[in-house]
């Protein structure tokens, strides 16, 4: 198994094992993610590898073809399921190796580690994250293919630099911040922007809006 397989392993399993820890209302408080809960964030994640091919044609087909809202219904089908199951499914599929088109494996663990802080945070619970992943979600984000995961637009005319990881990109004003801040703001958290810094914040914080 490569480090990047292994990292979205890990993953997996620290999020089954959150879903596990949670209670009932903190499965129900709204995520980071847009309208989505606690509980659609991890149904979401487990859609990503096991959603039937019959559900999965059907979201699509009910979106009109739209990606993002296909991932909606689907994360709000499967988070009708008990969070154990969730958990059991993401555990099951640790180890699966399946490659998401365009994205890849960098993508895959981008989503998993978005995903999983934008359950922690507004939990208020702690969410340090590993820097060797950290660095690869950087790298994706700034110079991978994030098709749905940033726009240039917002990154545009700015450089970006981890104070925690031996890690920059770009040119322009500066926005500096911790790794897993950095990425969170990149794909569009407003909530971290307080914990940014250098004279580019304003201007990213602007187009964030």
């Amino acid at each position: 198994m490569t480090s990047i397989n292994a990292a979205i392993a890990q993953e997996r399993r620290r999020t089954a094992d959150l879903l596990e820890s949670l209670t009932p209302s903190q499965l129900a408080v709204r995520s980071l993610c847009g309208d989505w809960t606690v509980r659609e964030v991890a149904a979401h994640l487990l859609a990503a590898v096991e959603a039937p091919r019959g559900a999965t044609l059907s979201a699509m087909m009910r979106s009109g073809f739209r990606l993002h809202r296909a991932n909606a219904l689907l994360a709000q089908s499967l988070g009708r399921l008990p969070v154990e199951e969730i958990a059991d499914g993401l555990r099951r599929n640790a180890d699966n190796d399946f490659k998401p088109p365009v994205v890849g494996y960098p993508g895959q663990l981008t989503d998993l580690l978005v995903h999983g802080q934008d359950i922690r945070r507004p939990l208020g619970l702690p969410h340090r994250l590993p820097l060797d992943s950290l660095r690869i979600a950087l790298d994706f984000l700034t110079t991978g293919r994030p098709v749905g995961f940033t726009k240039k637009a917002w990154l545009a005319g700015l450089s970006f630099a981890s104070s925690d990881l031996d890690w920059s990109f770009g040119s322009g004003p500066l926005v500096t911040a911790p790794a897993e801040a950095l990425m969170m703001a990149m794909t569009g958290r407003r909530a971290v922007v307080g914990e940014l810094e250098g004279p580019g914040v304003r201007l990213l914080a602007s187009r964030l809006e």
